[in-house]
């Protein structure tokens, strides 16, 4: 069996006031997923343990994101990977200390097949 890309979704969220990331992160990967429903697992004769969800998060400080909060988003899936990168984008607040940041969402659905 080999791994197939299935399904690729993004997905942008923001933490307008604080900057958490993970809040921001976790919005980006909600967004990514709102207009999915899969079907095709079952057409295949597979179940959602069979595949393997890779997400990326881009975020301006990748450290701060909590990767299993993330993992924890979603629902399906037999494996759960999660990378966060530089990337995203902080917006200064006009407060010291305040800023809202953005994140963005790639999620990946491979099955074998």
């Amino acid at each position: 069996m080999a791994l197939r890309r299935c399904l690729l979704e993004m997905g942008w969220g923001a933490d307008l006031h604080g900057g958490d990331y993970t809040k921001a992160a976790t919005r980006a990967v909600q967004n990514a997923l709102q207009h999915v429903s899969l079907g095709f697992p079952g057409v295949m004769g597979k179940s959602s343990a069979d595949m393997v969800l890779d997400i990326t998060i881009a975020v301006n400080e990748p450290d701060k994101v909590n990767k299993q909060a993330i993992a924890d988003l979603l629902p399906l899936g037999g494996q759960k990977n999660v990378k966060v990168i530089k990337g995203g984008m902080d917006i200064p607040g006009d407060r010291a200390g305040d800023h809202c940041s953005v994140a963005n969402a790639a999620v990946i659905i491979n099955l074998n097949v």
